[in-house]
């Protein structure tokens, strides 16, 4: 039986495997291989690389420091997960995997926009296509940009884009703009301009991101897509964990879920959807792993 199991090799997960296995944890974390800090091409907005650094390259530098101190990484998916007399069970193909504690970093998915994952891959690597703009709303410093959405979440992400550039415009990702008289005026005092939807039929046109609108074809420098995400917190609600409407993991603030012995950390549970910010959550959450586990039974002798 392990000690912990860690669910998800983003920038939580890996930071939690480095402390728990310095703590002289047995750990095994489980990479499905999918985590959204690999999509980043560069962020410059992590401290200590001033010259930026890719998310692959992060969270490779991250396994091998886990690996490093004994933790092991499994290359599999999770797909159940229960409560167990000892503790819990993870079920990983036609196997289980019991621990005395489970630390859910699974994080979210975005929502995309309808385009093929060829032109998606080369337009994020560009910087035409960005997810974050607490991340690098810097990059796109007086540039031309472009945020497809609509409602507070659209509005609110032109407003913060609004600090950077002048020229932003909100695109409706399907049919009009249903907003109320409010947040058009915050809207029209920023000088952000509003194009109806649908969109469609993306193409890279020399160094910008066009696409079709229902007021003609648009090109940008970057586009934003704020159409929300996908909470990947099925696991733990599945093993009895309260969630958010959002689906957002409730935690405490030493990042315990309602169910005892199930930890969250990362973007799955409520918080600021940073690297920075997940990170610190998994140290907490690892040091109350340790200290719950050395009151049930003294770890070494």
């Amino acid at each position: 039986m392990d000690d912990c199991i860690i669910i998800g090799a983003g920038p939580a997960g890996l930071t939690a495997a480095i402390y728990l296995a310095r703590f002289h944890l047995s750990i095994r974390l489980f990479d499905c291989g999918t985590s959204r800090a690999a999509l980043i091409p560069c962020t410059r907005n992590h401290a200590g690389y001033p010259e930026g650094i890719s998310g692959k390259d992060l969270l490779a530098r991250m396994a091998e420091q886990a690996e490093k101190y004994g933790a092991v990484r499994e290359l599999a998916e999770v797909t159940a997960l229960r409560v167990a007399e000892t503790g819990f069970i993870a079920r990983v193909d036609e196997r289980d995997y019991p621990a005395r504690a489970i630390l859910l970093a699974t994080g979210v998915v975005n929502h995309r926009p309808e385009m093929d994952d060829t032109l998606h891959a080369e337009a994020l690597q560009r910087g035409l296509l960005r997810y974050c703009p607490i991340c690098d709303g810097y990059e796109v410093t007086d540039r031309r940009v472009g945020v497809i959405g609509t409602g507070d979440r659209g509005t609110n992400e032109a407003l913060f884009l609004r600090g950077y550039t002048a020229d932003v415009t909100l695109i409706a990702p399907e049919g009009e703009h249903a907003l109320p008289d409010e947040r058009i005026a915050e809207l029209d005092e920023a000088g952000i301009a509003r194009i109806h939807g649908p969109c469609g039929n993306y193409a890279i046109e020399g160094d910008q991101l066009a696409f079709d609108t229902a007021q003609g074809r648009l090109a940008f420098d970057s586009v934003y897509p704020a159409l929300g995400s996908r909470i990947r917190s099925g696991l733990a609600i599945q093993a009895g964990a309260r969630a958010a409407e959002d689906g957002c993991l409730e935690v405490d603030d030493h990042q315990r879920t309602s169910v005892p012995g199930l930890f969250a950390a990362g973007d799955v549970a409520k918080g600021l959807d940073q690297i920075s910010h997940a990170m610190g959550e998994a140290g907490v959450a690892a040091t109350t792993i340790r200290n719950m586990l050395a009151e049930q039974r003294p770890l070494r002798r």
